[in-house]
């Protein structure tokens, strides 16, 4: 599957990416050839297989105990550039994009 310069451009403004020109065309052949692969494995028959678990089943766990390295919230909000009752102020991220 071929990405064309306009899809490529389009795909970077969804993601905030900024791509230098000289970049386009080889990050264009290499998303390209990510998304050849996706469509292949896509045309897999794979009716009939089992789902395969990447943990093995009744793995052992630990208990969830503290380790006693804690960070108060007043502390670890101490040099951040903003901050409230002892959370993080960042500034939005999603801005409205014309589809």
């Amino acid at each position: 599957m071929s990405i064309s310069r306009e899809d490529l451009e389009r795909i970077a403004e969804l993601a905030r990416l900024e791509i230098p020109a000289e970049r386009a065309e080889s990050l264009g052949r290499e998303l390209s050839a990510v998304l050849t692969f996706a469509e292949a494995l896509r045309r897999l028959d794979l009716a009939g297989l089992e789902p395969s678990v990447f943990a093995p089943a009744g793995a052992p766990m630990r208990e969830d105990e503290p380790d006693g390295r804690q960070l108060d919230p007043a502390r670890a909000t101490a040099a951040a550039p903003e901050s409230e009752d002892g959370y993080f102020i960042v500034p939005p991220i999603v801005d409205v994009l014309e589809p």
